[in-house]
């Protein structure tokens, strides 16, 4: 699947669709690998300030309270910045990284257990969820890729799935994440999309009142969440290019 998205549009947002404290300035409004992007993470303070290497917490906005609730109290949601591209502890150098986040930008979900990429980021439960306004697909039926612009019927932000990760090595640091895709051979919508012969993927979209259930899920119940967003929900155009 499209590797591109678009970032939300405006900064009360993140406030309205997420229940967290907005960005001071938002980034660019498209978004490839190894840009840089923002995403939404569960802290636990304590644990975060003893560990380092994570952003620090913005203040917690009072609509976190219409948030499903977490399995636990200690549950915290905060605003975090990092490249989209995921790159994994155990890598070497930082142009090594560059080299692999491009490739780590989309995760299968089926496979984010078991990958070496990303199974120590998914035993350590760094979920996250990616805040869009809508992704991009290429649409193949014609013969040719037609960049095609996929969002919400409603317009409002979706949140979809992901996995975070900080490297480190001396005084370098790449926080980065990667957005889980699922399957979409039979999404009404979705199986339109991705080169013919191919398996066809969408984003993870989470439903709203999941956000603070993926994020705070047991382990054991963090793959309930991977399923094929509602195709009557989401509407595609063809983008208009200048």
């Amino acid at each position: 699947m499209s590797t591109q998205y678009e970032c939300l549009k405006s900064p009360d947002l993140y406030a309205e669709a997420f229940g967290i404290s907005p960005p001071d300035a938002l980034l660019g409004k498209e978004v490839w690998p190894r840009q840089p992007s923002f995403f939404i993470r569960k802290a636990l303070v304590a644990a975060e300030q003893a560990q380092g290497c994570a952003p620090e917490p913005q203040a917690e906005d009072p609509a976190d309270a219409a948030l499903t609730p977490a399995p636990t109290s200690s549950l915290v949601l905060e605003l975090a910045q990092g490249q989209f591209g995921l790159v994994p502890t155990w890598v070497k150098s930082a142009s090594d990284a560059k080299l692999r986040s491009t490739k780590l930008a989309v995760t299968r979900y089926e496979t984010m257990s078991t990958a070496t990429a990303t199974r120590e980021t998914w035993l350590k439960a760094q979920r996250c969820i990616i805040p869009m306004q809508a992704f991009l697909e290429d649409d193949w039926r014609s013969g040719k890729a037609v960049p095609t612009r996929i969002a919400r019927v409603d317009g409002k932000p979706m949140g979809v799935a992901g996995l975070w990760e900080c490297w480190t090595q001396g005084a370098e640091e790449i926080i980065s994440f990667t957005l889980l895709t699922v399957n979409a051979n039979s999404h009404a919508l979705m199986n339109r999309y991705g080169q013919n012969g191919n398996e066809k993927r969408m984003p993870a979209i989470l439903n709203e009142g999941a956000y603070g259930a993926w994020l705070g899920a047991p382990i054991d119940k963090a793959r309930e969440f991977m399923r094929a967003y509602p195709a009557h929900l989401l509407l595609a155009n063809p983008v208009q290019r200048k």
